[in-house]
């Protein structure tokens, strides 16, 4: 799925995903542009843990790492069929692996298949806000915890980044999966989403 390339005007630091799923799949995020990515599309109406472990699962179902070229052009019918395949990737296997390819064939087409100029070309953090926002699925919110994530685990961090991510941005607000670190940052995160979905509801009445 590719390794990290860095660029010169981002913060050049170790990159170490340390989400609670297991070591491997945690390295895999930590290498793989791609991988990181993947998680964060199917983090969506499924636990975050299941999201992130996908890729590492998904690569032992190839057999290989497939990179994002692979995925763009591969037969929807076989993805599909891959992602449905017990346990699934996601709670909707078709409509998921159809939003990975499509994710992968925008990389295809704009950044020749190399995910990581995704972010490493972006020359500030509202550039890379936009071009996060672009892909398939991401919304302004998904494209700003995505722009956190990056900063804050990641080590792309060209400037206004923290701006650019909002109130995910900001450091130690366990908002989202870009401060989870640990069993007890999870904690804290799911205590806020809690919050917000119950403050939702209320004003909802």
């Amino acid at each position: 799925m590719g390794g990290c390339t860095p660029s010169p005007n981002h913060q050049e630091v170790t990159t170490v995903i340390s989400l609670p799923i297991e070591p491997a799949a945690n390295e895999l995020l930590s290498r793989s542009p791609l991988a990181l990515l993947i998680g964060m599309v199917l983090d969506q109406q499924i636990p975050l843990e299941r999201a992130f472990s996908a890729p590492y699962d998904l690569v032992q179902r190839f057999g290989h790492e497939p990179d994002a070229r692979e995925l763009a052009e591969y037969d929807p019918e076989a993805l599909t069929a891959v992602f449905a395949e017990r346990p699934a990737l996601h709670r909707f296997p078709k409509a998921m692996a159809a939003r990975v390819q499509q994710v992968c064939q925008l990389l295809v087409e704009r950044y020749d298949g190399d995910t990581a100029r995704l972010w490493t070309e972006a020359k500030d953090g509202k550039e890379l806000l936009k071009r996060v926002a672009e892909l398939p699925g991401f919304g302004k919110q998904k494209a700003q915890i995505f722009t956190a994530l990056l900063g804050k685990q990641y080590g792309v961090q060209p400037q206004g980044w923290r701006e650019a991510a909002g109130a995910y941005g900001e450091e130690g607000s366990y908002r989202s999966v870009a401060d989870i670190v640990d069993e007890t940052s999870l904690v804290k995160v799911r205590s806020y989403k809690q919050q917000m979905k119950a403050a939702a509801a209320k004003a909802a009445t």
